[in-house]
C-alpha cells in the first residue's frame, strides 16, 4: 500500500457534514458523556473504542432504546467469546421496529416492488396491524419465547410481517430464499427444529414463474417438529392440505403485544455459506442487533424518517435482515422481489428511480456488470434523490468507484462496506462526514476496534494483515446452534489470536484511517512470501471485455512449490487464444505483481458460487488438492454443482 495521500474522489460538503446524524450525535455525546467535541469522526471513533461502555450507553440514549427493566451495567463481561451486554435489561426488537406507526400511521413503512417495477406501499399502521394479528395467532398456535419460526419466502412484505411477529412473541426467526433447493434448506432448518413454517407456492424471477410446491411438501415431510405450515399464495394456488392461510392469520385488527425478553435473548438464526460441512447456525440477540443496527443505520448510513432504503437482497442473505432493520430508524424500506437484471441490466436503477430511494445498496458484482454492459444510470433514470450508493458482497474495485462517480453523479457518496453474516453488520464502511478514496472503505465503524495484524499479532498500518476486532460488538453471536461446548464458535474466530476476533479477510488499514479489503485470508495467494487477495486479481482480469468471470487458486505443492491456476469463464464469442492469454498475464504483471502471474490460464464453463453469490475458492482448492467432492464441499450450499465436476476431473488428470 502506498502511504501517499491521493486526492479523494468525493468530499462531503459542509452542509451535509453539519446535517449528518453522526455530527449531531458527537456534539450531544460531548456534552453528556465526555466524547471529544473536536477532531471529527476519527476522534469520535477513538473515544468509542477506548470508552466502549460509555459509547454504547450513549447510543441507547440517543436512539431512545426502551428498556422495560433497566440494565445493571453496559458490559457485564467483556471477554470474547462470551461478552455479556446489558445484563438485567429486557426489551423487544419488534416494538422498536414499529415505533413510527404512532406518529406516521399513514406513511409507507414498506414499498414492495416485483418485476413489474410498480411500487406498492404498506403503511406503518397496516404493518403494525398485521404484526399484531399474526403475533396473536402464533401465540394461539403455542409458539413460546425461544421457539423457532422459519420462512421459505422471497423478499415480500409477508416475510417482514412474519419476522416482526416472531420477534414480538419472543420466537427465533430463520429464513431461506425459495431459490434454495430442499436439501440446502433442510441443512439449515433441521438444525434449529422450527415449530412453524411460512411458505410460498412459488416465486417469479427473470420473467418466469417457479413452482415450489414440491419442495414445500418435502420440507413438511422432513421437519417433524412443525406444528403449523402457513401458505402464502404468491402464484395464486390454493393451500395444500393441512396448511393455514396467510390471509386468515392476518385478518384481525389487533394491537401487537410485545414480549419483553432479556437483552441476549435470540432474535434470529443466520447461516454461514457452509461450503464444507453443515452451515454454521449463527444466533444473534434481540438487544445486540437492536443497538448495533441503530448505530449502523442511524449514524453510519444516516437514515431517518425522510429516507427510502433499498438494498438488493434475498431472504437467504444477512443483508435482508439488515434491510428490515431500516424500520428501526423510521425509514421506508424498499423490498424488491425478482431478478436483479430483468428485463435488462439497468433494472435496479429503474427500481431506485421509481421508489425514490435515497440510499441504494447493491453488490459490487452488479456495479461491475453495469459498467461492462455500458449502462448509463444518470442518463436513463432520474436518480436525483439518491444520496448514497452502497456496495458489499465483495470488494468494490477502483474502476467501480470511478464508474459510479462518472455515471451516477459526481456529488455521490459511495459507501463500500464490509462485515459479515457472523455479526450481521459492518466492521468498516459508510461515514457520511468523511471523504471517499477510490478503492477504499471510508473508516472502521464506531465501537469497532478494527485492526490489521501480522502473523505475530502485531498491528500493522499501510501493510496487508488479518482483519481482527479486539473488543466485543453487541451483535457478535451469542452462540451457534447445536454447539453445546462452544468449540465450533471458538474455532471459527478465536483459534488464531486468543480472545481476539479474526474474521478471515486480508485488509490494509491506511495511515489515513481508511480500509482496503483484499479478499479472504484463507484463500490468499502467497507467492514467494508476497501475499495478495484474490479480489485484486479479479479486479484486473475482469476489466478485460472477453472475461465474464474468473477464479484464482493458490495451491502449496508437496515439493514446496506453488501452483497458481487462473480459471476464466469467457464472454460469449470470446476465444482463449495466445493474444488473450498474453493480455491477461500482462495485465496482472503490470498492474499487480509479476509474482502473481498465473502458472496456467484455464477456460471453464462457469465459476461456482455459494447460494448467496460468493465465489467458492476454498472448496475448489480442496478439490484440486485431491479431496473427494463430498468432503470438499456441502453440495446444498452451491448454486451449480455441475460446475464442480470440471475441477474434480482436472484434479484427477493432474494426479
Amino acid at each position: 500500500m502506498t502511504t501517499v495521500n491521493p486526492e479523494p474522489l468525493w468530499r462531503p460538503d459542509p452542509q451535509r457534514i453539519a446535517k449528518a446524524q453522526v455530527t449531531r450525535f458527537q456534539a450531544w455525546a460531548a456534552e453528556h458523556h465526555g466524547a471529544p467535541a473536536d477532531g471529527g469522526y476519527p476522534a469520535l471513533h477513538r473515544w468509542s473504542v477506548d470508552e466502549l461502555e460509555t459509547f454504547w450507553k450513549a447510543v441507547t440514549q440517543w436512539f431512545d432504546v426502551r428498556f422495560s427493566t433497566p440494565y445493571a451495567r453496559v458490559l457485564g463481561d467483556r471477554s470474547m467469546p462470551g461478552a455479556a451486554w446489558f445484563p438485567g435489561a429486557t426489551l423487544n426488537y419488534a416494538e422498536h421496529a414499529l415505533r413510527a406507526a404512532a406518529t406516521r400511521p399513514d406513511e409507507p413503512a414498506l414499498l414492495y416492488v416485483d418485476e413489474s417495477h410498480e411500487p406498492r406501499p404498506v403503511t406503518w399502521s397496516e404493518l403494525r396491524r398485521q404484526v399484531g394479528a399474526l403475533a396473536a395467532e402464533l401465540r394461539a398456535l403455542g409458539v413460546r419465547p425461544g421457539d423457532r419460526v422459519s420462512g421459505y419466502l422471497p423478499n415480500i412484505p409477508q416475510a417482514v410481517v412474519a419476522l416482526l411477529a416472531t420477534a414480538a412473541v419472543g420466537g427465533v426467526w430463520t429464513s431461506c430464499a425459495p431459490d434454495f433447493g430442499a436439501r440446502s434448506v433442510l441443512d439449515r432448518f433441521q438444525q434449529v427444529e422450527p415449530v412453524v413454517l411460512f411458505t410460498v407456492d412459488g416465486y417469479r424471477y427473470g420473467g418466469r414463474e417457479h413452482d415450489r410446491r414440491g419442495v414445500v411438501a418435502e420440507l413438511r415431510r422432513e421437519l417433524p417438529t412443525l406444528r403449523a405450515v402457513v401458505h402464502i399464495p404468491l402464484l395464486g394456488t390454493g393451500a395444500p392440505e393441512g396448511a393455514l392461510e396467510w390471509s386468515a392469520l392476518t385478518a384481525a385488527d389487533e394491537a401487537p403485544v410485545f414480549e419483553q425478553v432479556p437483552f441476549a435473548h435470540p432474535l434470529w438464526v443466520l447461516y454461514s455459506s457452509g461450503t464444507t460441512g453443515l452451515p454454521k447456525a449463527i444466533v444473534q440477540s434481540q438487544g445486540g442487533i437492536l443497538v448495533e443496527h441503530l448505530k449502523q443505520l442511524g449514524l453510519h448510513c444516516d437514515l431517518g424518517p425522510e429516507d427510502r432504503f433499498f438494498w438488493y437482497t434475498s431472504t437467504g442473505w444477512m443483508m435482508w435482515n439488515f434491510l428490515v432493520s431500516g424500520l428501526l430508524t423510521g425509514t421506508t424500506v424498499v423490498l424488491y422481489d425478482g431478478s436483479p437484471g430483468h428485463p435488462d441490466t439497468g433494472a435496479q436503477w429503474r427500481i431506485a428511480e421509481r421508489t425514490g430511494a435515497t440510499l441504494y445498496g447493491t453488490s459490487a458484482a452488479y456495479v461491475m456488470a453495469c459498467r461492462k454492459a455500458e449502462v448509463h444510470p444518470a442518463r436513463d433514470f432520474d436518480l436525483s434523490r439518491i444520496q448514497c450508493v452502497a456496495t458489499t458482497g465483495s470488494p468494490l474495485p477502483p474502476d467501480g468507484f470511478r464508474w459510479l462517480h462518472d455515471e451516477v453523479r459526481e456529488d455521490l457518496w459511495i459507501a463500500s462496506v464490509s462485515g459479515g453474516t457472523d455479526v450481521c453488520s459492518c466492521f468498516a464502511g459508510a461515514v457520511p462526514t468523511l471523504p471517499v478514496y477510490t478503492g477504499e472503505l471510508q473508516a472502521p465503524s464506531l465501537g469497532t476496534d478494527l485492526q490489521s495484524w501480522d502473523p505475530n499479532g502485531h498491528p500493522v498500518v499501510d501493510e496487508v494483515g488479518e482483519l481482527v476486532v479486539t473488543n466485543p460488538m453487541p451483535s457478535m453471536p451469542v452462540h451457534f446452534w447445536n454447539d453445546p461446548d462452544g468449540s465450533r464458535y471458538h474455532d471459527s474466530y478465536f483459534d488464531t489470536y486468543p480472545g481476539v476476533w479474526r474474521h478471515g479477510d486480508w485488509i490494509t488499514v491506511t495511515s489515513r484511517g481508511s480500509v482496503v479489503i483484499h479478499g479472504r485470508s484463507d484463500s490468499t495467494l502467497n507467492r514467494q512470501g508476497v501475499r495478495m487477495g484474490s479480489a485484486d486479481i479479479y479486479e484486473v482480469v475482469e476489466r478485460l471485455p472477453e472475461i465474464k468471470e474468473s477464479l484464482v487458486i493458490g495451491i502449496e505443492q508437496p515439493d514446496g512449490g506453488y501452483w497458481m491456476p487462473l480459471f476464466v469463464q469467457l464472454a460469449p464469442g470470446a476465444v482463449l487464444d495466445d493474444a488473450l492469454l498474453g493480455r491477461i498475464k500482462r495485465a496482472i504483471r503490470e498492474q499487480l505483481s509479476p509474482r502473481h502471474v498465473p502458472d496456467e490460464v484455464i477456460e471453464v464453463p462457469g465459476v461456482p458460487h455459494t447460494l448467496t453469490g460468493k465465489r467458492i475458492e476454498v472448496p475448489v482448492k480442496r478439490l484440486l488438492q485431491g479431496t473427494p467432492l463430498e468432503k470438499a464441499v456441502n453440495p446444498g450450499s452451491i448454486d451449480n454443482l455441475e460446475l464442480l465436476h470440471f475441477y474434480e476431473e482436472l484434479a484427477r488428470k493432474k494426479a
